[in-house]
């Protein structure tokens, strides 16, 4: 261990330095595999403090770690100190009357939904990863989720954040307040920041009451247009009451349902999983949701009868990212278009593969709710790692198409280490630049995670 950071540990609990720590240093998809003088998991915020102070003061880069389940490589650390964030992970507070929840950045997002329903509320996030992913990682990806279409990401959901700046200062801003419109909001800033900015040890959240009648239906569609318009006509007549709109590719069914062992609910090129959530207890919700679907032409569909029904559809959607794993190795996109052009995408940019890549798989899915896809890509000549040397020619096709209809290359998983070349593509010049104002003011020395998410 270099000498300074012998006197960092010197600093420390025992049991805030792990040893072993090689579990820590790849990322989830083991696509990278980062480096640490020193692997760190504080107890506490004031713990997280001196850690700060110390590095800024000696300029040792950190990188924040929460669950570790991103597929951008943005918690793989490439040297200095790697602050894993399990251990802050008190649930701090629960207000009904605020409809608030005050949590630390290590906490697992299913206990946050966990306690929030056992105070007779809803925290909406909900991720394929809640088992393990932390809400720190949830914020510093601005992560959306199933229900954005009705809740958005974590942007909308995050009311205060407690952060330690690269120099060891604290900003705490945990009230909850719905509105505090005094000065710049800092809270926004975090929001996304990747562990750019600062360390984010808590966060003060929204919650809901909890919804008291679901009814979900599983609908095939000819076409991704005819998707589409199923949601107008459904956000027309249900407004607010509609919270999840899953586009599923035939091809992402076929998968899941052979890995979930679950016969596919409909036959057909396109499928759509909607739910609609009510506050109050409702027989009629579901009758409505029927006529209308039929009153507009959706007759291959099928609507859940009871709680175990509805978890079989679900399982279904939340499924295709493990089903997909029996193909081998994949190069992913996460991306996000305008709604209105998501078959224009999705036609043009699988004609480009296709004729560039012999025998090249596609499987589609997504929040068509909001636009956002998983468009996931396999090589039939490279299933294992060994795809990887492919991936600047696919994401060239793909990020082109997505940026020639308006789109983003990043919908919820960050950009990380993939994907920041790419960011001048998306971001003017004007804006990068102001990013790189806004990183200097935070952290002038560069300690914070660099090498992630802003362009060299």
């Amino acid at each position: 261990m270099p000498a300074d950071l012998s006197e960092l540990a010197a600093l420390l609990h025992e049991d805030e330095i792990l040893r072993d720590a090689d579990a820590l240093l790849p990322d989830q998809r083991r696509r990278y595999t980062g480096k640490a003088a020193l692997v760190l998991r504080p107890r506490n915020t004031e713990s997280v403090q001196n850690i700060m102070r110390y590095c800024f003061a000696s300029r040792i880069p950190v990188t924040p770690q929460g669950g570790n389940t991103g597929l951008c490589g943005a918690a793989v650390p490439q040297g200095g100190v790697l602050l894993n964030l399990g251990r802050l992970n008190r649930i701090r507070s629960i207000s009904a009357a605020d409809n608030a929840v005050t949590v630390e950045a290590g906490c697992i997002l299913q206990n946050v939904q966990q306690a929030s329903a056992a105070a007779g509320r809803l925290f909406p996030l909900s991720l394929a990863s809640e088992g393990s992913c932390q809400i720190g990682g949830n914020i510093a990806c601005n992560a959306g989720g199933l229900n954005v279409l009705r809740y958005g990401t974590m942007r909308d959901l995050v009311l205060g954040i407690e952060a330690v700046l690269p120099d060891g200062g604290l900003v705490s801003q945990l009230v909850s307040l719905h509105k505090n419109p005094t000065g710049y909001d800092l809270r926004q800033l975090l929001i996304g920041s990747e562990g750019t900015l600062a360390v984010i040890t808590a966060a003060t959240l929204k919650l809901f009451p909890l919804p008291q009648t679901y009814e979900t239906a599983w609908v095939g569609a000819d076409s991704i247009d005819r998707a589409v318009g199923l949601l107008a006509l459904v956000q027309q007549r249900f407004g607010e009451r509609l919270t999840s709109f899953e586009l599923v590719g035939s091809r992402a069914l076929e998968l899941s349902a052979a890995y979930s062992r679950s016969a596919a609910p409909v036959s057909a090129p396109w499928h759509v999983l909607l739910e609609l959530a009510d506050a109050e207890p409702r027989d009629d919700l579901g009758g409505l949701l029927a006529e209308y679907l039929l009153q507009h032409g959706f007759d291959n569909s099928i609507l859940a009868q009871s709680a175990s029904e509805r978890q079989t559809l679900w399982t279904l959607r939340e499924n295709i990212s493990a089903a997909q794993r029996s193909l081998g190795v994949s190069i992913k996109h996460d991306i996000a278009l305008p709604i209105e052009r998501v078959s224009e995408f999705v036609g043009s940019c699988g004609a480009a593969l296709r004729q560039t890549f012999a025998g090249i798989d596609i499987v589609l899915f997504g929040h068509l709710g909001d636009g956002s896809l998983h468009y996931n890509t396999f090589l039939p000549a490279a299933t294992n790692n060994d795809a990887y040397a492919y991936e600047d020619a696919v994401n060239t096709v793909v990020y082109e198409h997505v940026i020639a209809c308006g789109g983003t290359i990043a919908a919820e998983h960050g950009v990380g280490i993939v994907k920041r070349h790419w960011l001048p593509r998306v971001r003017s010049a004007a804006e990068l630049r102001l990013m790189g104002a806004v990183k200097a003011a935070f952290d002038p020395h560069n300690i914070m995670n660099p090498g992630k998410l802003l362009p060299d």
